[in-house]
């Protein structure tokens, strides 16, 4: 299951996309608007990006060449009726990593999807930090300033999710789905173990209302946010 932004101006489309892939149990963000699309990509960090190229507001070219000069990492497919080699290097040489001319089928794009979820982590992984605390997942390592710090894989993974998506708030159940992909020892308690030996490593004090980790009262889970 991946989170996946859908940057598309026909809705008929759109929606016929969005209802393919969540079938296949991804969960789809859309908007049929440039700028709309553009905004979300400075909030919201997503697994697998598909923008149409022809967009109202800001073309899908457009958005993709500011996200990739911004530093964003995620895979992108593009989508086009354009179907000339010229379009398609255009789209390749400003960072995407797939294309597909429309029509297509709805399989080929899933199947597209797949193939850019499999790609080694190394890939995707990118230096990520919260004030002073810098999480570098190619190399697994973990600080605070000058400290170095350890944590389990399993903790690691689920401090890395939360901070590839900031400002998001995960529910219990979410985060067992996308850290612990529905092991055997996925649950809720598990879940609240993980968190707290999290905030013993990581946090800079004991008080929890200044913890990395943020518990929303009866929502879930979320990187608490820099002021």
């Amino acid at each position: 299951m991946a989170k996946i932004l859908l940057v598309e101006d026909d809705e008929d489309l759109a929606e016929t996309i969005s209802d393919s892939l969540s079938d296949e149990h991804h969960t789809v963000e859309t908007f049929h608007d440039g700028l709309d699309g553009r905004n979300t990509l400075k909030m919201n960090e997503y697994e697998v990006i598909i923008l149409d190229w022809d967009l109202p507001g800001m073309t899908g070219i457009d958005i993709l060449k500011k996200y990739r000069a911004d530093g964003g990492t995620t895979p992108v497919i593009m989508l086009t009726g354009k179907g000339e080699l010229a379009e398609k290097e255009q789209g390749l040489d400003s960072g995407a990593d797939d294309y597909l001319t429309k029509p297509f089928h709805l399989k080929e794009l899933a199947a597209r999807v797949r193939s850019l979820l499999r790609r080694p982590p190394l890939l995707q992984s990118n230096v990520l930090s919260h004030g002073n605390l810098v999480l570098d997942p190619s190399n697994y390592k973990i600080s605070r300033g000058e400290k170095e710090l350890r944590l389990l894989p399993r903790d690691f993974a689920l401090l890395e999710f939360l901070m590839r998506h900031p400002n998001e708030i995960f529910s219990a159940d979410v985060l067992l789905a996308r850290v612990w992909h529905y092991d055997s020892d996925a649950t809720p308690e598990g879940l609240r173990v993980a968190i707290r030996r999290i905030r013993k490593v990581v946090d800079e004090t004991d008080d929890l209302s200044s913890s990395v980790i943020e518990n929303i009262s009866r929502v879930g889970y979320r990187l608490r946010p820099r002021h």
